[in-house]
């Protein structure tokens, strides 16, 4: 009997209609009725429906990954849209499946393994831009070389033929409008193909020359940052996945802990200058903040005996260096125009220490130091400033990142100059005898290596 039951509700399933059985008569008794509940089958959802009901980690996952396999070039917002299905649907194709719009299980994990691998292949990982703090995925296989000055970061391909830009600056009063409009004419020459304008961002793409670019920007205040990523047409096939996913990975005013300057680094570096021929050496102060150990490259550990937390210096001391060379501290006065001595941050050198010089002019601001324009690399700060009589004239140091503030404040892309006089008073407040006799500022000059936790 039970087969048959089964039997009936299976075919009123199929049928949609009631299902009802007379059970088998026992002498004596009236015959039982079972009455059955009509049976549906579930209506099939659609492709949208059935991402409507993932959670936003998981569709912004899959759209990540669908950008990363070149089949979905939209913004990846988690958002349920046309095209995301038709991206799965090309997906599928592509893989030889049914253009279903929903990926199951099997098809989802080998689209998480594909988009993996090409993460790997060009090395993504997410960064914090050291001088702003904006938050950026960065292709580190494609773009292993990195420069940084107080106006932005840039990340190069070794032969040039992808480079991505991160810059600052203040603008008064800007709006995207505006800011799309700069960037359409500079540098001239650009062919936007591409714009979207909107009252938080706008983003522009064309070609620029012979490479294609891509431009994301946006502001806070007067604070302006943009994103721009140039790549030859040859790597496109390559590269363009990976704009996709840069674009949605910027953040360039990340809220919550990562607001403001960014967090002091693990690993810093910056540049001294020996004053004395026991080991006394002066420094950027912020450079020697908070370390668990600070190296001198070349002669070991150094101590950190003072510092002046209104002008910026520190001073620290190695012991039992022999052959310095300490730079003659006299003489010198602030001109127009300034050498800058210093060893650039490793990644800006192909982790080499050389010793380089660049050229810097000087600007008065509302105190006795004076402004450095334009700022040095990063990895300069501490080192010192020569005149054009090749004599001492201060120590340079770059300044923290400022968040986005009143158009009369001091810019965020900043350097200044403490000024001579006021490194041989914090010299000899702290009872150091700057008895150097070198003109030789190279020789004079350390890399100073802070380690924290």
């Amino acid at each position: 009997m039970r087969s048959m039951l089964a039997a009936t509700l299976m075919f009123a399933s199929a049928t949609g209609a009631s299902a009802q059985m007379t059970t088998p008569q026992v002498p004596g008794t009236k015959p039982k009725v079972i009455q059955t509940v009509p049976i549906k089958p579930p209506a099939l959802q659609t492709p949208s429906q059935t991402a409507d009901g993932m959670t936003q980690a998981e569709r912004l996952s899959l759209q990540s990954d669908l950008a990363w396999v070149g089949q979905y070039n939209g913004a990846i917002t988690g958002d349920v849209s046309a095209r995301m299905v038709e991206a799965i649907k090309e997906y599928q194709k592509l893989k030889g499946g049914k253009p279903t719009g929903v990926l199951n299980p099997q098809e989802r994990a080998a689209l998480a393994e594909t988009a993996r691998r090409k993460q790997e292949g060009v090395g993504w990982k997410l960064v914090t831009e050291m001088t702003s703090g904006a938050r950026l995925g960065i292709p580190s296989k494609l773009v292993p070389q990195q420069a940084t000055d107080a106006n932005g970061s840039k990340w190069t391909s070794p032969t040039g033929t992808v480079q991505v830009l991160l810059s600052r600056r203040k603008e008064l009063n800007p709006t995207t409008a505006k800011l799309a409009e700069l960037e359409k004419k500079e540098p001239s020459g650009r062919k936007v193909d591409y714009t979207v304008v909107k009252p938080d961002f706008f983003v522009l793409s064309g070609l620029q020359g012979l490479k294609k670019f891509y431009v994301r920007g946006t502001f806070k205040g007067d604070e302006v940052r943009i994103m721009t990523i140039l790549y030859d047409q040859a790597t496109e096939n390559t590269v363009e996945p990976v704009v996709i996913a840069m674009s949605s990975a910027f953040n360039a005013f990340p809220s919550g802990p990562q607001a403001g300057p960014p967090p002091r680094k693990t690993v810093e570096y910056g540049t001294g200058l020996v004053v004395s021929d026991d080991g006394a050496i002066v420094t950027d102060r912020l450079v020697t903040d908070s370390c668990l150990a600070i190296t001198i490259a070349g002669y070991g550990s150094a101590d950190r005996l003072a510092e002046d937390k209104e002008r910026g210096l520190a001073l620290l001391h190695i012991y039992g260096a022999r052959g310095l060379k300490p730079l003659s501290l006299a003489g010198g006065a602030a001109k127009t125009n300034v050498d800058v001595v210093g060893i650039a941050d490793p990644q800006s050198q192909g982790g080499a220490g050389g010793v380089s010089v660049v050229k810097a002019a000087l600007a008065p601001v509302p105190s006795s130091d004076s402004m450095l324009s334009p700022p040095p690399a990063v990895g300069f700060s501490g080192g010192p400033a020569i005149d054009g009589d090749g004599k001492f004239t201060g120590i340079a140091l770059l300044k923290p990142a400022m968040m986005a503030g009143p158009a009369t404040s001091v810019p965020a892309s900043q350097a200044v100059m403490v000024s001579a006089d006021a490194v041989r008073d914090f010299l000899k407040a702290n009872g150091v005898t700057a008895n150097g006799n070198s003109a030789d500022t190279k020789a004079a000059v350390v890399r100073v290596i802070c380690v924290r936790k």
